[in-house]
């Protein structure tokens, strides 16, 4: 596996930097961009790690731009890092008429079916190749990580926690994918890059994941009760909820009163998540 990345932007943001980097991935078959806070403690020292898988349509600049999240991650020590969505490039196959499916809808998952195949392996890239090169070339701790993510993105930060409770000391999301396999997203998706056979499709839906046996130490989950993805049945986090209450895993599911699906709910609880992964991360070091 290449260990290189490019610097390609440094911005300087609440004495820390806000960097970018362009690598060749080996899983996508593609170069990929992420983005990585790196707080001010990083002058001295090595700092825990805290994922942001981002949701449909975004690329690693969203989170970075509109969820004010490295005031946070500065007054807490640790380091954010934002992939891409999906891989990118003119070889890479894309379905330019929907926005749920090709470029910018990844979802995650490793595709098995063509024209996908070849590069759409997301979960193989979040879960071990991306790790690997930030461990490799930039100042955090290894192996000590957590992982967050919104809509899409949520959806993937907990398939990630569940399939790896070793590896994610805690996880969170907002607006999550729940039960992609019961929603017109996830089925979209799933049947385009896993094919027809549903029993795939299980490993990458967090309750069918639960109800399997997966486990992790807990979930925090914030929901906007004016998300319109709620209403038209995309989400789903009641289907979660009572498969958590049967499996015994700690579920924080905060109905939020009055919010939608946007950033500007993510930006008025990115703080608290945050230092819900910090305490869990500092347990871990303690």
């Amino acid at each position: 596996m290449s260990q290189t990345i490019k610097q390609i932007e440094s911005i300087k943001e609440f004495g820390g930097f806000l960097n970018r980097y362009t690598h060749d991935s080996e899983v996508c078959n593609c170069q990929m961009t992420f983005s990585v806070y790196l707080p001010p403690q990083t002058e001295t020292q090595a700092v825990p790690a805290l994922y942001w898988l981002s949701g449909l349509t975004c690329t690693d600049d969203n989170v970075r731009v509109k969820a004010g999240a490295q005031r946070y991650a500065a007054e807490h020590g640790i380091a954010l890092i934002m992939p891409d969505t999906s891989p990118r490039g003119e070889q890479v196959p894309d379905e330019e008429a929907r926005y749920d499916l090709g470029k910018g809808a990844g979802f995650y998952v490793n595709a098995t079916q063509a024209p996908w195949g070849k590069h759409y392996q997301m979960y193989d890239y979040v879960t071990t190749e991306l790790p690997a090169l930030i461990e490799a070339n930039l100042p955090v701790i290894a192996g000590l990580k957590s992982i967050s993510g919104h809509s899409m993105g949520g959806h993937g930060a907990l398939i990630c926690a569940l399939k790896n409770p070793q590896a994610f000391q805690s996880v969170s999301a907002f607006s999550p994918i729940c039960h992609p396999m019961n929603c017109g997203w996830g089925q979209g998706c799933f049947s385009a890059y896993l094919g027809a056979d549903e029993n795939t499709w299980e490993q990458y839906d967090a309750v069918k994941l639960i109800e399997a046996g997966a486990n992790c130490s807990g979930i925090l989950i914030d929901q906007g009760t004016a998300d319109e993805f709620l209403t038209e049945g995309q989400l789903h986090p009641e289907s979660l909820q009572q498969a958590c209450e049967r499996a015994g895993i700690p579920l924080q599911l905060r109905l939020q009163d009055g919010y939608d699906h946007s950033y500007h709910f993510i930006a008025s609880f990115i703080g608290e998540h945050i230092a819900y992964h910090s305490k869990a991360l500092k347990q871990k070091t303690a």
